[in-house]
């Protein structure tokens, strides 16, 4: 079988656009329509900011774990049947969540929706690339990652509004309903795309871990990636108490507010695709990272200067925003092409690294928020996004150095 081309001397039903963006969704809109909600849940539940961070970093970490199994999974059983599967459990997770009676029973719940949900992210992209040869599939996976975007840009306002009205509840009931139509339409309209079947199952896959691990340039792609998204989790770790507690702003208020990273990523996605190819990938990398550090010396700045208000806050964060969006797409491109036979183990152990790091980041970020020197301090978020930003430059500086030893165009 040729690997860059689709499954050859079968018929293939294509499964609609609006599937495909519908089954990546249901996981990211889980993680941002709750934000909003963090600091009344402290309330409800009678927990401290750290132990209500968990309930996020449980998520991302489930994530990160589950994304290594799916892909071996529908490798060895189908894409439709995983899928499924995947939505069930995201549906099980979301139900226990608005019956949770305890900040524990919560966070399980949590790791149960996140499960399930992340299954869609991994093998929509799997399935474009059954169909699909190279050039169609680069568009393709393009409009499903534009949905992926499009949804957490406008959940957490959603979140916020539905907090407003209806309590912490109000966002898990529309993510119910929601997973119960993707669950639905599923099950309904998606055809089975991988009719090729694998019999190594996972230890076909983890080979292919192996072999990406032992690669210096995969790890300098996969750093500079990972450390981009701790920079971002951290902002997700701290912000919403920040907002609560030093800002004093309503559910509603930091919904609209949180919409500014995200239109942020979306245009630095724009810019991305239209000037990657001219200018090439290693140059946007490094453009990317350091409109990161822009970010964090703008909060930093204000900070220092005894300015702490929602503007000096959220614009950096669309700095940070755009900044990721011009830097990931090229980042996670030159990963999945230093073994291009691990295209797809490459994106899944990329993904599970920036999640796991990132959830460590925000854990991190509101412990030093709650109990520590820099207790009801902006400055716990600043320092672990420093930290973030400074290491993600040095990470990307590799690349070039890395690209040179092995007689390679940097990122090309």
């Amino acid at each position: 079988m040729d690997y860059g081309h689709p499954q050859q001397n079968r018929t293939v039903e294509a499964p609609s656009l609006g599937v495909l963006i519908a089954i990546s969704t249901v996981s990211p809109l889980a993680m941002q329509i709750y934000l909003p909600s963090l600091a009344g849940m402290m309330i409800v539940f009678s927990a401290s900011a750290g132990e209500i961070q968990l309930s996020m970093s449980a998520y991302f970490i489930a994530v990160a774990v589950s994304q290594l199994f799916w892909g071996p999974l529908s490798d060895q059983f189908g894409r439709r049947p995983v899928i499924i599967a995947g939505m069930a459990l995201f549906v099980a997770g979301t139900l226990w969540c608005l019956f949770a009676q305890s900040i524990e029973w919560l966070i399980a719940a949590r790791v149960l929706q996140a499960a399930g949900g992340s299954a869609g992210m991994v093998l929509a992209r799997a399935i474009v690339r059954d169909i699909y040869g190279p050039a169609r599939a680069a568009s393709r996976i393009g409009y499903v990652m534009m949905g992926m975007t499009v949804m957490p840009t406008i959940a957490p306002a959603l979140g916020g509004v539905l907090d407003q009205y209806y309590g912490w509840q109000g966002g898990f009931f529309l993510l119910l309903l929601i997973g119960m139509g993707v669950f639905i339409t599923s099950y309904l309209c998606l055809p089975e795309t991988n009719h090729i079947r694998s019999s190594a199952g996972f230890g076909r896959a983890f080979r292919a871990y192996r072999s990406l691990t032992g690669e210096p340039l995969f790890w300098s792609y996969a750093l500079t990636a990972s450390f981009a998204a701790l920079t971002y989790f951290a902002y997700l770790g701290g912000a919403p108490f920040i907002a609560a507690q030093l800002l004093s702003l309503s559910a509603a208020e930091m919904g609209l507010y949180f919409m500014l990273v995200a239109i942020g990523y979306i245009c630095g996605n724009f810019l991305s695709g239209r000037f990657s190819e001219r200018v090439g990938l290693y140059p946007m990398i490094i453009s990317g990272t350091l409109l990161s550090l822009l970010c964090v010396a703008l909060m930093g700045g204000f900070a220092s200067a005894g300015i702490v208000t929602p503007a000096s806050i959220f614009l950096p964060m669309f700095v940070l925003g755009l900044g990721n969006g011009i830097c990931l797409p090229s980042t996670i491109s030159g990963a999945v092409s230093v073994r291009p036979e691990h295209a797809g183990s490459a994106s899944g152990l990329v993904a599970s690294m920036q999640v796991s790091l990132g959830a460590a980041a925000g854990t991190l970020v509101a412990w030093l928020f709650a109990d520590s020197f820099l207790s009801g301090s902006a400055w716990s978020m600043i320092l672990i996004m420093m930290i973030g930003a400074v290491a993600n430059l040095v990470a990307a500086l590799t690349i070039k150095r890395t690209s040179a030893a092995h007689r390679l165009v940097p990122a090309e």
